[in-house]
């Protein structure tokens, strides 16, 4: 279902990347099942998607397997299966776990002028108990182009966000792989300016590990707040002066 070569290949340049482990790989999917999967999102009006819509994230998420047309359901069931986890925590170097959930992940679209801060993951899945360890994000937009922006952004920092390190297009057909253990900070590092009816559409599969020893068990996404979200929030889950948590 995937293009395996492109897959593990990809690996040979995961391990000890800045800002933190991750590979990016293009024609992760037959191009055919790619625009398939784009033409099987619910449309960006649908009442069935869930919107944030506040200052450190504005994108709406499907994560319901029910709405789910055949080949993305297909996808997410190869994904989650026992033959892709087993290949994946191979490659990773430790045993990874699906979740079938889907917890924060599925479907996520992004409209004009939607946003997605600086961030980190939650750390401690609130179900399954167990630590987050991998993030897989597929791109599947057509007409989504690199000048439109959305870019995927990954800083450098411990406590917070330092330095942007590198950006990724979301462009059509690319998967990026990173561990969010090694203080990932993530998120769109430039506007969306693309014209109305285009949408960044991407896929989302989060793997679990074991958890360890002085194990981080942040429930919640840790978001960074912008200069200019800092002079004017209300928020009232404010943890500091530059982080907030939300989800």
């Amino acid at each position: 279902m995937i293009n395996l070569d492109n897959f593990t290949q990809a690996f040979d340049h995961y391990k000890n990347q800045a800002p933190f482990d991750h590979c990016v790989i293009d024609g992760f999917l037959p191009n055919n099942l790619a625009a398939v999967i784009e033409s099987e999102f619910l449309d960006y009006h649908s009442s069935h998607w869930l919107t944030y819509n506040n200052e450190v994230q504005v994108k709406k998420q499907n994560n319901d397997w029910y709405l789910f047309q055949e080949n993305t359901y297909q996808l997410f069931d190869y994904l989650n299966s026992p033959d892709f986890v087993n290949k994946l925590s191979k490659l990773v170097g430790t045993q990874l776990y699906s979740d079938p959930g889907l917890h924060s992940g599925g479907c996520h679209i992004h409209g004009v002028g939607g946003v997605l801060n600086a961030h980190l993951d939650y750390a401690m899945h609130p179900k399954l108990h167990k630590q987050r360890k991998l993030n897989i994000v597929i791109y599947v937009s057509q007409d989504l182009k690199e000048h439109h922006g959305g870019h995927l952004g990954l800083w450098r920092g411990s406590t917070q966000p330092e330095e942007l390190v590198k950006e990724i297009a979301p462009v059509f057909n690319r998967a990026v792989i990173f561990d969010t253990t090694q203080n990932s900070w993530h998120g769109l590092s430039r506007p969306l300016t693309q014209p109305n009816g285009v949408y960044r559409k991407s896929l989302a599969v989060y793997y679990l590990e074991d958890t360890v020893k002085d194990f981080n068990s942040r429930s919640r996404a840790l978001f960074s707040l912008t200069e200019k979200q800092q002079s004017t929030t209300n928020s009232t889950e404010t943890c500091s002066h530059l982080l907030v948590r939300y989800n």
